[in-house]
Formats: structure tokens, C-alpha cells, sequence
């Protein structure tokens, strides 16, 4: 087993890291406290190809690999959550699912634009009344000669009022239960679409985070992604690769913590000394190296797996719920750490532990993943191959 990476992928976190450096870390207490997502980033996230990191060349990607997306997911999340969000939506959520499972029209039309950064892809699962139950969604689309109506509401949607195309799951025969959940592709443009942002969340308040509604939204036949009845499948697909890039996230806010708990520890004093010094201060530090270790661990061995087209829901579950516990704790130890200043936003922990809540929640609750790993022990849950998988990659095709 190689764990070192290779000269490709130590430019890639050296460029993705001066980014960070250089056009978030100036400006993200501001946006975070004004509530201001800048979609300019995401042209800027293109111009260095990391839109499309891990999508073949030949659809307009960078052809790199999933550990080279981690590493990008993962150096953007040290500057800030809502950036790493934006990258992991358009590109682990809807684009990735597009090159395994859309047409050869489709891609050309959806998929090459998106990895070259030109349009934003988002996606549209989760509703007021369906999150971990995604049975319970309520959407449909309904068939009407050449098109599929949509009527129905998303919410909690990362990218709702910046994505140019949304891939949507609704019930195309709700008689079938998930059997009869399908996927399409919708266009911001198209009539009867609008979306609406959210406000006052805890956490991720330089993100773009809010409602989607279809309002009789004639979506084109060519739209459907996979067959009728695909969509259930095409969803946990598509959170395979989604909760991966969450988990290579987490490993960055860890690492947030860890900078900015070890720059405190040698700037404050206490009783005559360095706050590092203090045995109790060390632990906490401790654990915030062996909680970056772990994680990245579990998360580089599913990125490995993904690379050689090896079904890995079960580790990528298991990295997406250890990581994301790991950074949660990391970040209520910074602020620990910072004591009274760890309260205010003088620092940047207490921006940390806010965001650190979200990724414990969404794609997949922590209770979920703990839920999914006891029934793989158990026996319960077995993984099957999927109707249509991503081969082996040979990345620079």
C-alpha cells in the first residue's frame, strides 16, 4: 500500500492551499458575519481547473483522481465549509453522477460545461418532509407527451439560487415507493422553476443554502436521467460520492483547528507559561492530530477504492461519520482552547465549531452512518453492484 502522494498531487494542495491564503482567508469573517456568498470564487475554483478536478479530459476535466478531489476538498475547507460545500454539490453530487449515469448527449451538453467551471450544477433530494427518508418525498413528474411535469419543493439545497442545473428526483409512480423515484436534469430557465435562499442558520453563512420550487415544470424526455424508476439508486450513488468529498472536507476544518490551537497555545500565557504547556491543553491538541490521522486515513483508502472502481459505500460511510465526529470535537477543543476568546469572532474557532454541525447532519446523519455500520457487522446490509458503474478510471482518457 502506497501512501505517498504523488508530485501531481503535492502541486495540486500547494496551489489549492495559496488559494485559499489568498482569496478566502482575507475576506471569509467578513462574508461569514454578513451572510454573503461570492459565486465569483467558483470562476476563480475554474480558471485552476478544480471544478472539474476528477472528470476525465475528454468531458472538459482535469482527468486527476478521487484522492486529488479530497485533497481539493480538503484545503478548502480549511479556509472555510460553504467553498468546500459548493465544490463538493457541483462536483461530487451532480457531476460525477452525470459521468456515470447520463447520456452521451447529456453529458455533452451538462456534464462538459460544468467540469470546465462555464455552469453550476446542483442537487435536489432532500424536502421539509423527506431528509433520511428519502421515500417520503413528496415531488412528482408527471409524463405529458415530450415532457415530465414537475410539481413539488427541495429545500436545505447548497447552491439554489447560484446552479444553472439541478439534477431533481421526484416520483414518477409513487405506487412502487422507491422503486418509482426517477431523476432529471433542470434548468434554472425553465418555466415555472424559482428558488428562494435561506437565512439564519447556525453555520455555513458564507454558503448558498435554501429552496428550490416547481411550480408545473415541463422538463424534456431527453432530461431523464437513467431509466424510470433509476432514481433511488442514482441518489445513494450520487451520495457515495458526496459524502466522500465530506469527509475530505472534515479533515480540513480538523486541521483549521489544529493551526489555529497551536498558534494560540504559543501566543497566550498562563501561570508564567505557554498554554501548550499545560498537560490538559496537550491532550486536547492530542486528539486533534490523532482525529486528522484517522480520518484521513479512512478517507484516502475509500478515495483509493473509488480509483480502481471497487463498490465502497460501506468505507466511504464509515469515513464521512468518523471525520466529520472528529472535526465536530476538534472544533468544540479549539474554542475550549481560546477560552473567552474562543467565544467571540476576534477568532476564527467559533466560525469552526458553527460549520462543524452541518456535516454531522447532512448526507447522511451521524445516527444514520452509525445505523449503516452496525448492519454491515451484523450482516443486515450487504452492498450489490450497481446497474451501472464507473470502471476502473483511466483518468487521462
Amino acid at each position: 500500500m502506497d501512501f505517498d502522494f504523488s508530485e501531481e498531487q503535492v502541486m495540486l494542495r500547494r496551489t489549492v492551499r495559496g488559494f485559499v491564503d489568498k482569496e478566502i482567508m482575507p475576506y471569509i469573517g467578513e462574508w461569514d458575519a454578513n451572510g454573503k456568498f461570492d459565486p465569483n470564487l467558483l470562476k476563480k475554483l475554474a480558471d485552476l481547473g478544480l471544478m472539474g478536478v476528477c472528470i476525465p479530459e475528454k468531458y472538459g476535466g482535469s482527468g486527476m483522481d478521487y484522492n486529488s478531489l479530497a485533497i481539493v476538498c480538503e484545503e478548502l475547507e480549511r479556509g472555510d465549509t460553504a467553498f468546500r460545500t459548493a465544490v463538493s454539490v457541483h462536483t461530487g453530487l451532480n457531476s460525477m453522477t452525470l459521468l456515470q449515469w447520463g447520456t452521451d448527449e447529456q453529458k455533452q451538453r451538462y456534464l462538459v460545461p460544468q467540469a470546465k467551471g462555464e455552469k453550476i450544477g446542483g442537487f435536489g433530494l432532500t424536502e421539509p418532509g423527506a431528509g433520511s427518508d428519502v421515500a417520503a418525498l413528496q415531488t412528482t413528474a408527471r409524463q405529458d407527451g415530450d415532457a415530465y411535469v414537475l410539481t413539488g419543493q427541495k429545500t436545505w439545497i447548497s447552491l439554489c439560487d447560484s446552479a444553472d442545473y439541478f439534477l431533481v428526483f421526484a416520483y414518477t409512480d409513487k405506487s412502487k415507493k422507491h422503486h418509482g423515484i426517477s431523476a432529471f436534469i433542470v434548468e434554472r430557465t425553465m418555466t415555472g422553476f424559482s428558488s428562494k435562499g435561506i437565512k439564519g442558520k447556525l453555520g455555513i453563512r458564507a454558503g448558498n443554502t435554501g429552496e428550490l420550487f416547481f411550480d408545473q415544470v415541463r422538463v424534456p424526455k431527453e432530461n431523464l436521467v437513467g431509466a424510470e424508476g433509476d432514481g433511488f439508486k442514482i441518489a445513494m450513488a450520487a451520495l457515495d460520492n458526496g459524502r466522500f468529498t465530506v469527509a475530505a472536507g472534515a479533515c480540513g476544518q480538523i486541521m483549521a483547528c489544529l493551526e489555529a490551537s497551536v498558534d494560540y497555545c504559543h501566543e497566550r500565557h498562563t501561570f508564567g507559561k505557554e498554554i501548550g504547556r499545560h498537560q490538559l491543553v496537550q491532550q486536547m491538541i492530542a486528539n486533534m492530530e490523532t482525529g486528522l490521522q484517522m480520518s484521513r486515513l479512512l478517507v484516502y483508502r475509500a478515495g483509493e477504492m473509488k480509483n480502481q472502481g471497487v463498490r465502497n459505500t460501506r468505507e466511504t460511510s464509515l469515513a464521512k461519520w468518523q471525520a466529520c465526529n472528529f472535526a465536530n470535537q476538534a472544533a468544540d477543543d479549539a474554542v475550549q482552547i481560546h477560552g473567552a476568546y474562543g467565544y467571540s469572532n476576534e477568532y476564527p474557532v467559533e466560525r469552526y465549531l458553527r460549520n462543524s454541525k452541518a456535516p454531522v447532519i447532512y448526507e447522511g446523519t451521524r445516527e444514520i452512518h452509525t445505523i449503516m455500520q452496525a448492519e454491515y457487522v451484523l450482516g443486515y446490509r450487504k452492498d450489490k453492484p450497481l446497474k451501472q458503474t464507473l470502471p476502473a478510471w483511466q483518468f487521462k482518457s
